[in-house]
Protein backbone atom coordinates (compact mmCIF):
# COMPACT_ATOMS: atom_id res chain seq x y z
CA UNK A 1 0.00 0.00 0.00
CA UNK A 2 1.66 2.91 -1.35
CA UNK A 3 0.53 5.99 0.74
CA UNK A 4 -2.04 9.19 -0.35
CA UNK A 5 -2.63 10.90 2.22
CA UNK A 6 -0.51 13.26 2.91
CA UNK A 7 -0.05 16.67 5.44
CA UNK A 8 -3.12 18.38 6.84
CA UNK A 9 -5.59 16.14 5.22
CA UNK A 10 -3.59 13.39 7.69
CA UNK A 11 -4.10 15.92 10.17
CA UNK A 12 -7.93 16.47 9.36
CA UNK A 13 -8.78 12.84 9.33
CA UNK A 14 -7.27 11.80 12.52
CA UNK A 15 -8.90 15.10 14.58
CA UNK A 16 -12.30 14.24 13.14
CA UNK A 17 -12.04 10.25 13.85
CA UNK A 18 -10.99 11.06 17.34
CA UNK A 19 -13.91 13.73 17.84
CA UNK A 20 -16.43 11.67 16.20
CA UNK A 21 -15.20 8.55 18.33
CA UNK A 22 -15.63 10.53 21.60
CA UNK A 23 -18.76 12.01 20.82
CA UNK A 24 -19.63 8.05 20.29
CA UNK A 25 -18.83 7.68 23.82
CA UNK A 26 -20.36 10.37 25.36
CA UNK A 27 -23.72 9.38 24.07
CA UNK A 28 -23.98 10.94 20.71
CA UNK A 29 -25.46 8.80 17.86
CA UNK A 30 -24.38 5.36 16.76
CA UNK A 31 -23.52 6.61 13.45
CA UNK A 32 -20.80 8.61 15.29
CA UNK A 33 -18.66 5.03 15.36
CA UNK A 34 -17.93 5.66 11.67
CA UNK A 35 -15.11 8.07 12.96
CA UNK A 36 -13.39 4.76 13.05
CA UNK A 37 -12.58 5.19 9.54
CA UNK A 38 -10.81 8.28 9.16
CA UNK A 39 -9.25 8.21 11.57
CA UNK A 40 -8.01 4.25 10.42
CA UNK A 41 -6.61 5.88 7.34
CA UNK A 42 -5.64 9.22 8.79
CA UNK A 43 -2.89 6.63 11.01
CA UNK A 44 -2.30 4.12 8.06
CA UNK A 45 -1.74 7.12 5.26
CA UNK A 46 -4.01 5.19 3.34
CA UNK A 47 -7.33 5.96 1.90
CA UNK A 48 -8.64 3.19 -0.51
CA UNK A 49 -11.34 5.58 -1.47
CA UNK A 50 -8.58 8.05 -3.01
CA UNK A 51 -7.17 4.84 -4.81
CA UNK A 52 -10.41 4.36 -6.36
CA UNK A 53 -10.98 7.82 -7.66
CA UNK A 54 -7.60 8.93 -8.21
CA UNK A 55 -6.76 11.03 -5.70
CA UNK A 56 -3.13 11.60 -3.95
CA UNK A 57 -2.57 14.14 -1.52
CA UNK A 58 0.60 12.99 -0.40
CA UNK A 59 3.78 15.28 -1.76
CA UNK A 60 5.81 14.39 -4.51
CA UNK A 61 8.70 12.40 -3.42
CA UNK A 62 12.15 13.49 -4.89
CA UNK A 63 15.25 11.54 -5.81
Amino acid sequence: MKSNVGGIDKILRILVGIALIAWALLGGPVWAWIGILPLATGLMGWCPAYLLIGVNTCPAKRN
